[in-house]
Formats: structure tokens, sequence, C-alpha cells
């Protein structure tokens, strides 16, 4: 089975569950803040109204367990931390979310500090970001960032090329413009233009293969200038490989009546190796030099497969790896 088509395919959908919703301390506060709703049950429903539309859009998990309200930005250490730095060494210093889905990183950002006109945001489906401004009550003119839908890996959204490496490639950036940012319908126009890229429960998606095409396409957006980083949050495991099956459909008794998927997960080690040796590396070998890296595990649970971990007597367990890749 496809990742594609069992996302796609409502028949193998897990009904959505509200007893997986829960808001933090500061994920409430944050809701609060943006939708004006100051009733938690009103808030709630408000959530989860929302979360059916978007279900029907596409079938994701982090959207059937509500992952979709939590601040993962605000969690990645050290690089959000980083990029939050650069407003203050940099001037005008531009913040990409890739994957951004409802956009609530994207809100968070600004809410820090970050201006509106230097952010912009991008997911593969605009019916996402279209019901963001769904879930925080805004529009297009009360909150415009910058939105562009797209495909990463297509080269009409990101033109192929490696990241900006070579003394003559960094000193055709001081020539060339950046255009406003509303005024953009692909990426391409940033390569070599991002302070800091945002990516999290994106490169888990997609294959070992897919997921270094994907690392070069990033790298290519960010600026070469020293402290700019790329940073996010991603399924992982302690050892790389296909080790775990998700998504599985579940029946109402619990038992898993559909298979799920298996997902490549890379381990710290697998994810700096990419990135040092497979994407900064070329033309001489010097990728340490350009770049560090910096990840970190974290065990968490999933009540949306708590009967799989059940059935496993715990044999199943899940990750998360925080990281951030920081030019030098």
């Amino acid at each position: 089975m496809s990742t594609a088509n069992y996302f796609d395919n409502p028949q193998l959908r897990p009904k959505l569950d509200p007893s997986f919703y829960h808001l933090d301390a500061d994920e409430l506060a944050f809701f609060k803040t943006l939708t004006g709703i100051s009733d938690e049950q009103d808030l709630k429903s408000h959530i989860i109204s929302v979360q059916a539309k978007a279900y029907e859009v596409y079938g994701y998990p982090c959207i059937r367990s509500f992952h979709f309200t939590k601040l993962k930005i605000a969690g990645i250490d050290p690089g959000y931390k980083q990029a939050l730095q650069l407003l203050q060494e940099r001037k005008n210093p531009i913040f990409l979310e890739l994957g951004c889905c409802f956009g609530n990183d994207v809100r968070k950002a600004v809410l820090d500090g970050w201006r509106i006109e230097n952010v912009i945001a991008s997911d593969l489906r605009q019916g996402f970001w279209d019901y963001g401004h769904d879930l925080f009550k805004s529009t297009p003119e009360s909150f415009p960032v910058a939105f562009v839908a797209g495909d990463a890996f297509d080269a009409a959204m990101i033109k192929p090329r490696g990241p900006f490496i070579t003394d003559e490639d960094i000193s055709s950036l001081s020539s060339d413009v950046t255009p406003p940012l509303k005024e953009l319908r692909s990426l391409t126009p940033l390569q070599g233009k991002v302070s800091a890229i945002h990516a999290s429960a994106l490169f888990h998606l997609f294959s070992e293969k897919k997921q270094l095409e994907l690392a070069r396409q990033v790298a290519s957006l960010l600026s070469p200038e020293k402290g700019s980083v790329i940073f996010g949050q991603h399924a992982a495991q302690p050892v790389k490989g296909t080790q775990f099956i998700v998504r599985p459909k579940v029946g109402d008794d619990g038992k898993q009546v559909a298979p799920g998927v298996e997902m490549f997960c890379h381990s710290p080690e697998s994810w700096k190796q990419m990135w040092i040796e497979q994407v900064f590396n070329d033309p001489d070998s010097r990728g340490s030099e350009r770049i560090k890296v910096e990840s970190r595990l974290v065990e968490f649970e999933r009540p949306d497969v708590k009967a799989i971990v059940e059935a496993s007597n715990g044999a199943v367990r899940f990750w998360v790896m925080n990281w951030c890749i920081t030019r030098l």
C-alpha cells in the first residue's frame, strides 16, 4: 500500500476521536489569544469543527491526533532560539516554514517578533492554509503572511541546485534583488536568501532517497551567512531504517483491521551524515566545515495507535528527532 493511497482513501482512515484533544497551558493561551475565544469548551468545539473539515482534505494522522495544535517550533532547541537571535543580528531576515499546514508555528514566529513582511509559508495543499484562517479566525487581510502552495520536489516550485557554497555562487547573491514575498508564486527566487527555515512533520513522509532529495532542495534556499539555520522535528529511530508500522486503521473494538504504512526513519547519526556528506560536501568534501548538525531523540506516546502498542507488549515505540542545521 502506498502512503498516498492510505491518506487519500477515506475507507482506510480511522474515525476522528475527540478524546485525543488536549492543550497544555502554553497552547491554550496561544489559541485563546489568536482566536479570541476565551471559553475552553467553545474553543474545543471550534478546533474540532475545523479538524473535521481539514481531515476531509487529506487524512494525515497529525490532524486526527490534534498534533496540529502543538507549538512544535517553540520546543525545538537550539534551532528556534538561534532563529530568533537572527532578529537581533540581521536586517530583515527571512523566515520560511515548509509544510506549514494550518500555520500555527508561523503565527507563533510572528508573535515572537518576526515581521509579517519577512515571513513566508508553504504547503502542498492550499486548503490547509485556508482552514488555518478558519482555525484562527483571521483573513488574508488581517494576517497577510505570504503563502505559496506547491510541491517542494517540483522544479517549478524550487529549481534544482545545490546549496550556496562556492565563492562565485555566494558573490552572485549580492546583486540579486529579492522580490516582495507576497509577489512570489514559487520559492526559487528565495534560493540563497532565507535566514531561517522551519520544517517539522515533513521529512518522515518520504523514503530515504526522497528525504535526501528534499534536503538538497531545502538547502538551496538557505542563506550562506554564518548562523543561518534549518531546523525542525520529525519521526526518527535510534537506528535508521523502516522499523515500525504507523497509521493503521483500527476498528471500534480496538483491533487493527487494515495494515498501516511503513515509514523510513533516520537516526541522529544518519541524519547528520546525510546533511554533511551528501548535501553540503561537494565539491571539496568540506561539509563538516560548512555546517553544524545537532539532533536529539525524544520518545513520545501515540494515543492514536495505543492498541498497536499494547498488542506488541510495548515493543512498538515512537520517537521524534529535534534537529538543527547551522551554517558555519
